[in-house]
């Protein structure tokens, strides 16, 4: 079902006409009908939401996943209403079945994890131990053969270890398919909506728009030309005006590189539009809506062994975005939630914002040391993960989740087939601008990412809000 609802959207706002989409268990939302090509604004899970009536106006219906979404509807009548109560009903219903088993069945692989890493952390130990023991024998000059066994024992249980490793990570494939890692998380915006691109140039006017480039000649000044007077070069313009249609290739070679588009210029958001302010505050919202714009890059690095990693990122996204909901009004900047929950006493409570947002911006700044890896020119995919892991996220790991993420790295994709998942339309990775276009749009990208993250660092560096704790 599809059709117009009002809907909430702020005090200064108010209710707003969006187009309305329900589709596949999912109610999606654009500004209008004819801007539905521009990607979804928001959307949110029939099959986990509230579906509430209100109890005195008759036209309104909310949609609530307590804690995290809210979406408050108003229908153009009582008839209308009715019409997606019952769309919205029976779509609930139809999901609540298949959610069901799918819930047992996380829940029964969930406890399948818990239990691998407790054999690990197991394993963990008694490696250390037997190592220790090698080390004390050593120093006692006990016999080679002393020794040999106890090699043979160490051998043994790293063997087990890996072992056990493997079935974990085999688990998790399968908890985490691929279709469910790469929904994007709810309430999240479009992350790479395509508009076409114009790009200006002397006398000529370029439209970039998808397969075909259409090149216009503009000449206000041609119908004053003279037709006994004008020249071989006035001559081919007028001919070239007369047939708007023909499509031309580009004359110069540097506006083939420019027209290259990549995943960074076609993002719905990013972190160098974000206007700080004054007092070099970090607007909250818009610095959340980039986190949620570059998760899809966890993806093109290989949904299903950086499923973890997702979902631990996205989850930090939330529970800040779960502050800022709290009272948006109080909560302006990113600073303005540490401030609070110091003054309150809670930015060192577990599964505080302060706490959030010290695990994002370390996440984050794993992702930029990547990126700024492959902007350099790093064709090794897996190099470049390994090296910004160990400069930002290792430090914070123990031995298991260090074992588990070099597994992840080691599924990691080629350059080819990474960079073919950072392009806009099928094949413009194989366009002589498309590395040029990566360059520069990461030139813009990575230093404006650095600069809040940096912002980031003497806010947690001046609290003394950093933590050594290892996960």
């Amino acid at each position: 079902m599809e059709g117009i609802l009002h809907k909430w959207t702020n005090y200064i706002s108010g209710w707003q006409p969006r187009w309305f989409v329900l589709d596949g268990g999912t109610l999606s939302y654009y500004d209008s009908q004819e801007d539905a090509w521009k990607g979804c604004k928001g959307s949110i899970k029939i099959s986990v939401c509230e579906i509430l009536v209100h109890s005195t106006d008759i036209t309104r219906v909310d949609l609530t996943i307590p804690g995290e979404q809210y979406f408050y509807l108003r229908a153009i009548n009582a008839a209308e209403r009715q019409k997606w109560l019952v769309a919205l009903g029976t779509a609930k219903a139809c999901l609540t079945d298949n959610r069901t088993r799918r819930e047992k069945e996380l829940q029964e692989n969930t406890e399948a994890i818990k239990t691998k890493m407790s054999e690990l952390r197991l394993y963990c130990d008694l490696l250390l131990k037997q190592v220790n023991k090698i080390k004390d024998s050593e120093e006692r000059g006990d016999s080679a053969e002393a020794g040999e066994d106890t090699g043979n024992m160490v051998k043994s249980t790293c063997t087990t270890f890996l072992k056990t490793l493997e079935e974990c990570m085999h688990i998790a494939n399968h908890t985490f398919s691929s279709d469910m890692v790469s929904q994007s998380p709810p309430g999240s915006p479009p992350v790479a909506a395509i508009k076409p691109q114009k790009v200006h140039c002397s006398g000529v006017n370029c439209f970039f728009d998808k397969d075909v480039v259409k090149i216009q000649y503009l000449d206000h000044n041609m119908d004053q030309i003279k037709e006994d007077g004008e020249d071989e070069v006035s001559r081919n313009q007028r001919e070239m005006v007369s047939a708007p249609d023909q499509i031309l290739p580009p004359q110069d070679p540097l506006l083939e590189e420019e027209g290259v588009d990549t995943f960074f210029s076609t993002m719905s958001h990013r972190f160098s539009d974000i206007r700080l302010e004054d007092d070099r505050g970090i607007p909250t919202q818009d610095f959340l809506d980039s986190c949620y714009a570059i998760v899809p890059v966890l993806d093109k690095l290989g949904s299903t062994v950086f499923a973890p990693v997702k979902m631990d990122f996205v989850g930090n996204i939330k529970k800040i975005n779960q502050k800022w909901l709290s009272d948006p009004n109080s909560f302006p900047t990113l600073q303005s939630i540490v401030l609070h929950e110091l003054q309150t006493a809670t930015a060192q409570v577990r599964n505080s914002a302060t706490e959030a947002l010290l695990w994002l911006r370390r996440g984050l700044r794993f992702l930029k040391e990547f990126l700024s890896e492959v902007h350099s020119g790093e064709q090794d995919i897996h190099g470049a993960l390994n090296n910004a892991y160990g400069r930002t996220l290792r430090q914070y790991h123990g031995w298991v989740v260090r074992g588990v993420f070099a597994l992840a790295l080691r599924a990691s994709p080629s350059y080819e087939s990474f960079t073919a998942a950072l392009v806009s339309q099928e094949g413009d990775q194989l366009k002589p601008g498309f590395t040029s276009g990566m360059r520069r749009d990461l030139s813009v990208y990575l230093p404006a990412m650095e600069d809040q993250l940096g912002i980031l660092d003497d806010l947690y560096d001046e609290y003394s809000l950093e933590s050594d704790e290892v996960v």
